[in-house]
């Protein structure tokens, strides 16, 4: 049932799989609930549970299961910070976008990521598993983001294909960074309260490519920021 969002809403409780992605959770604040596992390595734990490859397999949402399934807590969400360098996420919709988003966000040292009530869940298990254990490290908050962006005193900068070109633009080191949806871009909503639109030129004289993807564009935009 850990596979369905309502779920584990329901429950508070999430899967995460495979050794490396589980030991950097038991590394980590969360706390675990219970862990399955072909491998005694993980029998020092209080909760731990000996399957077969047979029964790891039924209970795996991955096509080759990797020794280890664990259901840990979701956490409380952490208290916003209004300064250092935000990334907001308008209603992406991947699992895989997000997973490796927050890994980027874990690479440059973002202070949060911030996601719309419609952006995929984070404790999704191919976000899980996309995000390979950065998701224990980068503080998410799911909000209203029009509301946020009202009370936000630092300077806001959207991705956008009409804006200024991020290479000819100054970025300060306390800011907001918003990405939109994959294939509609951010919202009315959200243009609207954002005067400052960024882009990445393309570097053809063709137009047959038409955009990049979210996740490779928040890579650049981020490399822009910290450099």
């Amino acid at each position: 049932s850990l596979s369905q969002k309502k779920y584990r809403q329901k429950h508070q409780l999430f899967i995460a799989e495979g050794v490396k992605v589980v030991q950097e959770f038991l590394k980590s604040s969360y706390e675990l609930e219970i862990l399955f596992s072909t491998d005694t390595d993980f029998s020092f734990l209080d909760c731990f549970v000996e399957v077969s490859n047979q029964e790891l397999k039924k209970i795996s949402s991955l096509k080759t299961p990797n020794k280890v399934l664990a259901i840990f807590k979701i956490p409380l969400q952490k208290k916003i910070n209004s300064s250092g360098l935000t990334v907001v996420l308008d209603t992406i919709n991947d699992p895989g976008n997000l997973g490796t988003i927050i890994r980027l966000c874990d690479w440059f040292g973002v202070d949060q990521l911030l996601c719309s009530k419609e952006t995929v869940d984070c404790y999704n298990i191919k976000v899980v598993q996309a995000s390979m254990g950065s998701l224990t490290r980068v503080p998410i908050s799911y909000l209203n983001l029009t509301e946020y962006l009202k009370t936000v005193s630092v300077p806001v900068f959207i991705a956008d294909m009409d804006g200024d070109n991020i290479y000819k633009t100054t970025l300060p080191p306390s800011a907001v960074l918003v990405m939109g949806n994959e294939a509609n871009g951010a919202s009315d909503a959200i243009k609207q309260l954002v005067n400052t639109k960024i882009s990445i030129p393309r570097f053809v004289t063709s137009n047959q490519v038409e955009s990049l993807n979210v996740a490779t564009a928040t890579a650049i935009l981020l490399s822009e920021f910290r450099r």
